[in-house]
């Protein structure tokens, strides 16, 4: 069944291929600590999100991280024979997708892809078991399986639903299978503006239904680069990978400060800091383009002969009743350990948590000794920079640093 010792022992295995694992595997490669990493090169990017999507994040914030120059996404640009751009252009998730892969090949071929079965502590190492059933022992593993995993249903919808009828935003590609249909979007943020787009421009007739009283959108850049802007508005709003101003700056850069927050300050900076709104280039393939029902709360959600029925109230406690064929939940994600199926029941229980999050420490290692999380999974410790592909370096360099000094919980 296995062509490998099963008593192997790896120093490190890092599981999951988007950003956050590659970047990681890059550094730890670097520091010339062995290790094995599985997963389908950019796999939730190309599954999981819409096809037709454009990132949020400009150009020069949305480059994967290696210790070494040559790889960023400017780098791929260029070998693909494309031009120099800037933060007037939005990147579409297919180039996003081929920079990934790009970098993954050039910089991690070692990727194995094949999935991670299961992890389960073993006297103080951990047990792997692959899809293949392989099974082998590794010193350290670095959890990189992305935010899937985390999608979050509002819970005053309750009960489970017929996928065909509910579902979240990050269980579709294709949104041209909606075409003609009536479909309900809940949420204000990015992901529920562009989905309704891309629904409405599918042949779809959308509804965004969202808590808040009216919906945002980012400014357009002044310039495509931050540099060329006065030097009066630097001071007054300097560049950062989250954007311009004094907090983006600091939520950029203070990923270790923002650790030693209270809590509650992180939970709330985390769901604030870049909170609900759309991109300055969707706004006009939003505005009056389909209905949006404002200041409007979710009450329940049942299927009656085959549609979704819908109740929600305004401010005023005044009920609403809406039928539609689907119901689309942009409702985003809440890190909760306890979703992570691939790890052994008994080793989450080990894992100490706040909110369902992994309580970490400066080197990304959680209350196991030997098992770091990264990417959207350390969001709570690091702040919101860790939601964006702009946090891969700071993640990356980080737990590599760690491995390699052979670091343990040094709280």
């Amino acid at each position: 069944m296995t062509t490998r010792d099963s008593r192997q022992r790896v120093p490190a295995v890092v599981i999951g291929a988007g950003p956050y694992g590659l970047s990681t595997a890059a550094w730890l490669s670097a520091k010339g600590i062995p290790q094995r990493v599985f997963g389908d090169p950019m796999e939730s990017w190309r599954a999981n999100m819409p096809a037709g999507m454009y990132l949020k994040s400009v150009p020069a914030a949305s480059s994967l991280s290696a210790p070494e120059p040559g790889y960023r996404i400017e780098d791929f640009r260029a070998a693909r024979g494309l031009g120099p751009v800037g933060d007037l252009y939005p990147i579409p998730v297919e180039e996003m997708i081929e920079y990934g892969k790009w970098f993954q090949e050039r910089r991690v071929p070692e990727l194995e892809q094949q999935k991670v079965r299961s992890v389960r502590a073993a006297d103080g190492l951990f047990a792997i078991t692959l899809d293949s059933g392989e099974q082998f022992l590794a010193e350290n593993v670095v959890m990189a399986t992305g935010q899937v995993p985390f999608s979050h249903e509002p819970p005053e919808l309750g009960g489970h639903f017929p996928a065909d009828r509910v579902s979240h935003a990050s269980s579709h590609h294709d949104l041209t299978r909606f075409s003609g249909q009536r479909v309900a979007v809940l949420g204000a943020g990015q992901s529920a503006l562009e989905s309704a787009a891309l629904l409405h421009e599918s042949g779809a007739r959308p509804m965004v239904i969202a808590r808040a009283e009216g919906l945002a959108f980012g400014g357009p850049p002044a310039t495509d680069h931050p540099a060329d802007r006065p030097r009066t508005v630097r001071i007054v709003k300097p560049g950062s990978p989250l954007g311009p101003g004094w907090s983006l700056l600091a939520c950029s850069y203070g990923g270790v400060a923002y650790r030693h927050l209270p809590e509650g300050v992180r939970m709330r900076l985390l769901h604030t800091v870049l909170g609900p709104s759309g991109a300055w280039w969707l706004r006009h393939r939003v505005e009056d383009r389909f209905p949006v029902l404002r200041s409007r709360t979710p009450r329940s959600v049942e299927v009656v002969d085959g549609q979704v029925r819908l109740v929600v109230t305004d401010p005023a406690g005044r009920t609403e009743v809406l039928d539609v064929d689907h119901l689309l939940l942009a409702t985003g994600y809440r890190v909760d350990v306890d979703r992570l199926g691939l790890m052994a029941p008994e080793l989450r229980r080990e894992v100490r948590t706040f909110r369902g999050a992994p309580r970490l420490s400066r080197g990304f290692e959680s209350s196991v000794p030997g098992l770091f999380f990264t990417g959207l999974a350390a969001a709570p410790t690091f702040g919101p920079v860790l939601r964006f592909v702009a946090g891969t370096g700071f993640a990356a360099r980080r737990v590599a640093g760690s491995l390699a000094a052979g670091t343990r919980s040094r709280r």
